[in-house]
C-alpha cells in the first residue's frame, strides 16, 4: 500500500483517538507516553539506525532538556517553548563537545562511554541542588491560565496533540535524513567505516552532525516530559534504564534503522509494560519485572529484525 494512501488514514485515527478516551484519564496519559517515547526512539534512530552507533546516553541530552527549560521557566519566567530552543542548542552543542574524543571509539566502547557521560550527567544534577533541586528534583507550578505561552493546558487532550505532532516532526526529520545524500553516507559508515573513508565520505563529520541532530531532538522531547509531569529529578530523565535503555529497546523491538519501527516499539512495549506492572507488581517481589524481561527476549529471538518485518513486499517498503 502507497504511503500516500496510508498515512493520511493514519493521521485522521490519530487525531480522533483521544476522544475515546477520558481527557483526565489514564488511558489518554498513556498514549502521550507511547507518541514520546516513540519520538525519543526515533531521534535515537538517527544514529543507532542509520549509523549503528549503539549509545547508552541519550538520557543526558534528554536530562539537558528537560532541566534547560525548567530552570529558565522557574528562575527567569522564560516560557518552555523559547526554552525547548535552549534546551536543543544546548544539547547539540554538548553532543559536538562529546563527538571529539567517543566517536573515535567503535562498537561496545562507544555505548559505554556515552553511558558514563549519561551517569556523569546525573551525578552533576543531584550535586547541584541551588540550580537543578537536587535528588528532589523540580516541580513546575500548575496555572490554570497559563495558556499555550506556559506550556500547561486543563485538558490532557492538547498534550497529546502536541505529542503526536513531535513524533510527526521527528519522524519526517528521520526520512528525510535517510533518503538523502547525508543518510545514504550513515549508512556506508554503518557498513564498513574504513571503505566509506576510502571513497571519500568524511566519517567523523557525517557521525558528528548526526549525533548533533540526534541529540537536539532528543532534548525536545526531554522539555516535553517536564512539562507534561510537571516533577521530575535527576533520576527520572537521567536514567540509564529508564531512558537510554528504553529509547534503544523501543526502536530494536520496533525495527531499527526503520521510519515504523519506533512507533511499533512503543505501542507494543509501553501497554505491555503497564499491564504488567498493573497485574503482577502487587504480587511476588520482582515478578512484574521477570515477567517483562521474558517476553522481551522472546521477541528480540522470535523477531531480531523487529516488528517491521511483518509488513513485506513493496507495498510496506515505505515503513522500513
Amino acid at each position: 500500500m502507497k504511503a500516500s494512501r496510508i498515512l493520511p488514514i493514519l493521521l485522521i485515527a490519530a487525531l480522533a483517538v483521544p476522544w475515546l478516551f477520558d481527557a483526565r484519564g489514564y488511558g489518554i496519559r498513556v498514549l502521550c507516553m507511547i507518541f514520546l517515547f516513540a519520538a525519543m526512539g526515533q531521534a535515537w534512530n538517527i544514529v543507532g539506525g542509520l549509523a549503528n552507533l549503539t549509545s547508552l546516553g541519550h538520557a543526558a541530552f534528554f536530562g539537558i532538556g528537560a532541566y534547560a527549560s525548567t530552570i529558565l521557566l522557574l528562575k527567569f519566567g522564560i516560557s518552555p517553548w523559547l526554552g525547548m530552543i535552549a534546551g536543543m542548542v544546548l544539547a547539540a552543542a554538548v553532543a559536538a563537545l562529546l563527538a571529539l574524543p567517543t566517536l573515535k571509539l567503535a562498537g561496545h566502547y562507544f555505548a559505554l562511554a556515552t553511558l558514563a557521560f549519561a551517569e556523569v550527567m546525573r551525578i552533576i544534577a543531584n550535586s547541584s541542588g541551588s540550580l537543578t533541586g537536587g535528588p528532589q528534583g523540580l516541580s513546575i507550578p500548575y496555572n490554570a491560565n497559563g495558556g499555550f505561552a506556559a506550556f500547561q493546558f486543563s485538558s490532557t487532550v492538547t498534550h497529546y496533540y502536541i505529542m503526536l505532532a513531535a513524533f510527526v516532526l521527528i519522524s519526517a526529520i528521520f526520512w528525510k535524513i535517510k533518503v538523502s545524500a547525508f543518510g545514504y553516507r550513515l549508512r556506508a559508515v554503518r557498513e564498513n567505516e574504513d571503505a566509506a573513508e576510502v571513497a571519500g565520505v568524511d566519517t567523523f563529520r557525517t557521525k558528528l552532525s548526526a549525533l548533533m541532530i540526534s541529540a537536539a531532538l532528543t532534548a525536545l522531547c526531554g522539555t516535553l516530559f517536564a512539562q507534561f509531569n510537571f516533577f521530575f529529578d535527576p533520576d527520572s530523565v537521567f536514567g540509564m534504564s529508564t531512558i537510554s535503555v528504553r529509547m534503544a529497546l523501543i526502536t530494536i523491538i520496533g525495527g531499527i534503522g526503520s521510519l515504523a519501527g519506533p512507533l511499533l516499539g512503543a505501542l507494543f512495549l509501553l501497554p505491555l509494560e503497564e499491564l504488567i506492572n498493573a497485574t503482577l507488581s502487587s504480587r511476588t517481589a520482582g515478578l512484574s519485572q521477570l515477567i517483562y524481561g521474558v517476553i522481551l527476549i522472546v521477541m528480540i529471538l522470535v523477531k531480531p529484525a523487529g516488528f517491521v518485518s511483518l509488513f513485506s513486499g513493496r507495498k510496506w517498503s515505505w515503513l522500513k
